[in-house]
C-alpha cells in the first residue's frame, strides 16, 4: 500500500519497518476523535474560503458516513494502514475522489495527532472523573451508617488511639477528592487546541484556529506553534494524576487485606469479589485489592515511560513520541479497571463492628484521654504524659486495662485521680469527645461528609 508521503521515495519502505512504523494497533482508539477533528477543521477551511464550501460539505458528509460505518461495524479499520488518520483520509477519499485530498490542507499529522490526544484525554478525564464521584459517594454512604462504629486508629500499625469507622473511610473520600481536583485542573491544561500549528511552523493559509477550536469545543488554542505539536505535558499531568490515584487505591486495599485477615476480621469481602486456593480450602483470598496493589506498579511504569520519552526530546515533533499513547492508554485503562471492580466490592463487604470494638477495648488506646484527665485538672502535660506511661507499665504487669485498675493504683500516682476518671477514659467517650472540627465524633464526622458532598459538587470538569 502506498503511504500517503511517498512522493519523496523512489521505493516502498520494507515491510519490517513498515510493521515497526505503524502505530494502528493503538492509535485507532482514536478514530471518532481524529473524525471530529477533521469535520471541524473542514468547515472552516470552508468558511474562510481555503478550499470551496461545496468541497468543505462533501468532506464532512463523508467523514459523518466514515463514523457511521465504523460505529456500525460495517467498516472495519485496515490493520495495515500505517495510523488511524491515513487510514480515514484514504477512506474518505476513495468515498469522494480529489475532495477528501483537500483535507488536509492547512494541516500536518504533527498537529493532528495532537488535537486527537487532546480530544480523547479530555473525554477520558470525564469518565474518570465520574467514576471517582461514584467511589467518593459510595465511602460517604457506607459511612453514614458506620459514624458511631468505634475501631483502633493506628500509627506505626500499633493501636494508637480510638476512632470511628466512618472517620477512617472518610480519609479516603478526602484523598479522592483532591484526585477530582487534580483531574479538573489537569483537564483545564488539555483543554487547549494545537490545530493550526501544522508541522511546527504554522501556515501561510488565512486560518481561524479560534472558531476550529469553538467547533471543538476548547477554550482557547495554543499560542506557540512549536509547543503546540511537541507538547506532551497533558498526557505526563494526567499519568501524574493517574499515579497518586492508584497510590490511594493501593495504600486502601493494604488496609482492606489486612482487615480480612483472621488477625483482625474487621470485615468480610463478598464472595463474589475474593478467590479461592488451589490447594487449602479454608483460603478466602482478597485477589482484586492485592492486583490493584500490583496495578499501581504499571501506572507509575507508565508514567516514567512518558517522562523518560520526553526527557531528551528538541523541538518540535519526534517519532519518540509516538509512545506517547500506549503509555497514557494503559493508565488510564487501568485506573478505570480498577475503580470500576472496587467500588461493587466495597458496597458487597460486611463490616464486623463487634471485632472492630474488640480490638478498640486493647491496646491502651485510651491512654491519652487518661493524660488530657490530668492535664484538666491543672497539671502539665509532660508530667500528665510520665504518670499516664507508669499507669500503663502498672496494667501490664497486673494483665489488666485501665478501665479495670483500681483507683488506689491511680492515687498511688497523683491525688487528682478520683473516680469520673473511668468515665474520662470510657471508650465511646474518648471517640465522642473528640469534636474538634475533623475529629472523629459523630457530629464531627457528619459535618465533614456535609462539607465534602458540597466541595465534591462544585468540583467541574
Amino acid at each position: 500500500m502506498a503511504m500517503m508521503w511517498a512522493g519523496r521515495f523512489s521505493k516502498e519502505i520494507a515491510s519490517d519497518v513498515n510493521d515497526f512504523n505503524s502505530s494502528i494497533s493503538f492509535d485507532s482508539r482514536m478514530y471518532r476523535q481524529d473524525i471530529a477533528g477533521s469535520i471541524a477543521h473542514a468547515r472552516m477551511l470552508g468558511e474562510q474560503g481555503i478550499i470551496d464550501p461545496s468541497e468543505s460539505e462533501a468532506i464532512i458528509a463523508g467523514l459523518k458516513g466514515i463514523l457511521e460505518d465504523m460505529e456500525s461495524g460495517s467498516l472495519k479499520i485496515d490493520p495495515n494502514a500505517e495510523d488511524i488518520h491515513m487510514f480515514i483520509e484514504a477512506e474518505l477519499t476513495k468515498r469522494i475522489g480529489d475532495a477528501g485530498k483537500r483535507l488536509h490542507t492547512a494541516r500536518s499529522r504533527n498537529d493532528q495527532v495532537a488535537v486527537d490526544l487532546k480530544l480523547y484525554l479530555k473525554d477520558e478525564i470525564k469518565t474518570i472523573a465520574d467514576m471517582v464521584r461514584e467511589l467518593i459517594g459510595c465511602l460517604i454512604a457506607i459511612s453514614q451508617e458506620h459514624i458511631e462504629t468505634v475501631m483502633p486508629g493506628y500509627t506505626h500499625m500499633q493501636r494508637a488511639q480510638p476512632v470511628t469507622f466512618a472517620h477512617h473511610l472518610m480519609a479516603y473520600a478526602q484523598m479522592f477528592a483532591r484526585d477530582l481536583e487534580r483531574l479538573s485542573d489537569c483537564c483545564r491544561r488539555a483543554d487547549v487546541m494545537p490545530l493550526g500549528s501544522c508541522a511546527l511552523a504554522g501556515t501561510t493559509y488565512p486560518l481561524d484556529r479560534r472558531r476550529t477550536a469553538e467547533l471543538l469545543g476548547f477554550r482557547d488554542i495554543t499560542l506557540n506553534s512549536l509547543d503546540g505539536v511537541s507538547d506532551r505535558d497533558y498526557a505526563i499531568e494526567l499519568a501524574g494524576v493517574l499515579s497518586i490515584i492508584m497510590m490511594h487505591l493501593s495504600r486502601f486495599s493494604e488496609e482492606i487485606i489486612l482487615w480480612c485477615s483472621w488477625e483482625f476480621k474487621f470485615i468480610e469481602l463478598d464472595d463474589a469479589y475474593s478467590t479461592g486456593s488451589s490447594i487449602m480450602p479454608q483460603k478466602k483470598n482478597p485477589d482484586i485489592t492485592e492486583l490493584i496493589r500490583g496495578k499501581t506498579a504499571r501506572v507509575y511504569g507508565d508514567l516514567q515511560t512518558l517522562l523518560t520519552m520526553m526527557k531528551g526530546l528538541p523541538l518540535a515533533y519526534n517519532k519518540d513520541m509516538q509512545e506517547d499513547k500506549e503509555a497514557i492508554f494503559d493508565a488510564a485503562d487501568t485506573v478505570k479497571m480498577c475503580i470500576k471492580t472496587f467500588i461493587p466490592m466495597l458496597k458487597t463487604m460486611t463490616v464486623n463492628k463487634d471485632n472492630m470494638r474488640a480490638a478498640a477495648a486493647k491496646g491502651f488506646i485510651n491512654a491519652t484521654d487518661c493524660a488530657d484527665y490530668l492535664v484538666k485538672k491543672g497539671m502539665p502535660f509532660r508530667t500528665a504524659y510520665k504518670i499516664t506511661g507508669t499507669l500503663v507499665a502498672r496494667c501490664i504487669e497486673l494483665n489488666t486495662t485501665l478501665e479495670q485498675l483500681r483507683i488506689e493504683e491511680y492515687n498511688k500516682l497523683s491525688e487528682l485521680f478520683d473516680s469520673d476518671v473511668y468515665d474520662a477514659i470510657a471508650l465511646d467517650r474518648c471517640v465522642m469527645t473528640r469534636g474538634v472540627e475533623g475529629g472523629p465524633a459523630p457530629d464531627a464526622v457528619k459535618a465533614q461528609i456535609a462539607e465534602l458532598k458540597e466541595r465534591v459538587k462544585n468540583i467541574k470538569i
